[in-house]
């Protein structure tokens, strides 16, 4: 096994996750079989519990593990499965260590930093690099870890010295560790400055890690004689300083690294250059092209709590842009809080209340994302029942479908009183209630978690259609609450379609209005599942909705496997655009909340 460290110095949020998943992507088009590694050094057991606002969006693994958001960028970009396990945290660490300390397994040792966190640390790493995530049944060849946080910080303390020791173990042929840093341009001066990259470096070093590569972050293309200053002093060879400049969107960063050659210095360091072959990005190139020559655009509003935040939402965000490529559509998304819907609003706040609706209405499409707590919560009911009536295409995700259901039995059943018991505890007509699996008392990994399968009920349903009229999908879910299974039939009799349940027939999975362009609620969470190429298929059927190909998409049967293939789209959706944009995809966030794509 060979594995590639992935550090950041100098300041936090500057791209760590998308970098690791590039330097996987790169070693993947060279032929190799790649698994990755996320260690988070806080003391949490898992990101199940944090808010979005804190650490961003949680992401949900197949096994239901509650992981960090790279995880999700991992799987997108590598196209693998990965499992709890593949997020370390010092929480984690701690416990399994104490687990063992409580079991006597130390022999009555003192039990300490180094050697018992390092050694687990180190443990864990090796077990965890051997499990397939792939769906092959050997392991893979390179295992990608991306250490979190920044060099020198007190949390990180006790990982550093486990790689340290890690990297002597496996030997200097199968360790290459790549050193992320910033290369700052100070608008006075206007040259690019390599101290903070100097002093990241020399803190690297003393903590006993010594850079491979160093890949700088910077706004433009490093100059010849940055690259040779930064060799000189952080000794490392100018062909392994690779210039990670601003791209126009994420999809690039590979090709970014492909052209500097930095598969060759990884290589080289790995001792891989007689195994492995030049990259293929063909499929991923002509993504890549295509997703920055769109111009015609598609505007999606998005109704939830945490907007402030676009990483809250990162997968949902992910799978609206692989679906608006595949339709060929620029996306524009423009950021609604729900809380602002609300005729509260109106009296406290006028102008927010109106530029809220001022966007909603002007949106092709509406999501309804997951969330918890009953803050926004009338707003996104609100928006339901604008897009139920207007007939804009909708997708409610999680609680967006419980939200979907509930503003249902208020219009439709004349239940004004109908909701969630989440919100209303003592509500006459609970729409939607607390699982009897699930725990009252504790939070953390107590919800219905993980891959679950969903049976098709109507063979007509758009959402049958969508998934390619299969009988059944397997989806990952993150919830708490349900549609109440009593109140099915009365649903039904109204003219809601509850168009997939799970194996017992009782829990309700996907709902749809019939009659409606695109009106679907799942309780599960698609966009864990999209990737580039390969979009979910609820989350194309709004996008195609919203521009108008949905009907030409169903008579295709549904989302494809593949959309681009080696530079083409095979059977296209829609007509491609050929205009150059301006090359940026900044646009896609209305207020500013970051540039990911």
């Amino acid at each position: 096994m060979k594995y590639v460290l992935v550090t950041g110095g100098v300041v936090s949020g500057l791209g760590k996750g998308v970098t690791a998943s590039s330097i996987g992507l790169i070693l993947k088009s060279c032929g190799l079989r790649v698994t990755s590694i996320k260690i988070d050094p806080y003391l949490n057991t898992d990101a199940g519990t944090m808010s979005p606002f804190e650490h961003g969006e949680v992401f949900v693994l197949d096994d239901g593990g509650e992981v960090d958001l790279d995880l999700g960028n991992y799987e997108r970009f590598l196209d693998i499965k990965l499992t709890r396990d593949n997020n370390i945290t010092t929480g984690k660490i701690y416990q399994s260590v104490l687990d063992k300390e409580r079991r006597g397994d130390y022999l009555g040792k003192t039990v300490q930093v180094v050697p018992h966190i390092t050694d687990a640390i180190q443990e864990w790493i090796e077990r965890v690099a051997v499990i397939p995530v792939d769906g092959e049944d050997s392991p893979a060849d390179v295992c990608v870890i991306e250490l979190g946080g920044t060099i020198g910080d007190i949390e990180s303390m006790p990982f550093i010295e486990a790689l340290g020791q890690f990297s002597y173990r496996v030997g200097a042929g199968n360790f290459c560790l790549i050193h992320v840093s910033l290369v700052p341009v100070l608008n006075v001066v206007g040259e690019q400055k390599t101290k903070p990259t100097q002093h990241s470096v020399r803190g690297l070093r003393s903590l006993g890690l010594t850079p491979n590569i160093l890949a700088c972050r910077s706004t433009t293309g490093l100059d010849d004689n940055v690259k040779e200053k930064l060799s000189r002093f952080c000794h490392v060879p100018v062909d392994s300083i690779i210039s990670l400049y601003d791209a126009s969107n994420i999809w690039r960063v590979p090709l970014i690294l492909r052209d500097q050659k930095a598969h060759e210095a990884i290589l080289k360091v790995l001792n891989l250059k007689g195994v492995s072959r030049e990259p293929v990005f063909g499929e991923w190139t002509s993504r890549t092209e295509l997703c920055d020559r769109l111009h015609e655009p598609v505007r999606v509003a998005m109704v939830g709590k945490y907007t402030g935040l676009s990483d809250s939402y990162l997968s949902v965000l992910k799978a609206l842009l692989h679906s608006s490529v595949a339709c060929h559509r620029k996306l524009f998304v423009d950021w609604v809080p729900a809380s602002d819907l609300e005729n509260e609003t109106a009296k406290e706040n006028p102008e927010n209340y109106r530029n809220s609706w001022n966007l909603l209405k002007g949106a092709d499409a509406i999501v309804v994302p997951g969330g918890f707590g009953d803050r926004g919560v009338e707003g996104k009911i609100l928006a339901a029942k604008y897009a139920r009536e207007n007939r804009i295409p909708y997708l409610g995700i999680c609680l967006g479908m419980q939200i979907a259901v509930i503003e249902y039995a208020r219009s439709i059943l004349g239940l004004q009183d109908a909701n969630s018991t989440e919100f209303d505890p003592n509500t006459p007509n609970p729409c939607v209630i607390f699982m009897p699996e699930g725990s009252k008392t504790h939070m953390g990994g107590t919800m219905r978690l993980g891959s679950r399968r969903t049976y098709f009920q109507v063979k007509d349903s758009k959402s049958t259609k969508l998934f390619g009229n299969r009988s059944f999908v397997d989806e990952r879910h993150r919830h708490r609450y349900e549609v109440n299974p009593d109140m099915v039939q009365q649903f039904e009799d109204a003219g809601l379609s509850f168009t997939g349940k799970d194996e017992t027939g009782r829990r309700m999975e996907i709902v749809e209005l019939p009659n409606h362009p695109y009106f679907i609620g799942v309780q599960f969470h698609p966009e864990f599942k999209s990737r580039p190429g390969k979009p979910s298929a609820v989350f194309l059927g709004l996008i195609a909705a919203a521009c108008g190909q949905l009907d030409s998409l169903l008579k295709k049967g549904g989302a494809p496997t593949h959309v681009l293939s080696n530079g083409t789209s095979g059977e296209k959706l829609h007509r491609n655009g050929t205009t150059l944009a301006n090359g940026s995809l900044d646009g896609i966030y209305r207020n500013g909340n970051g540039v990911h794509v």
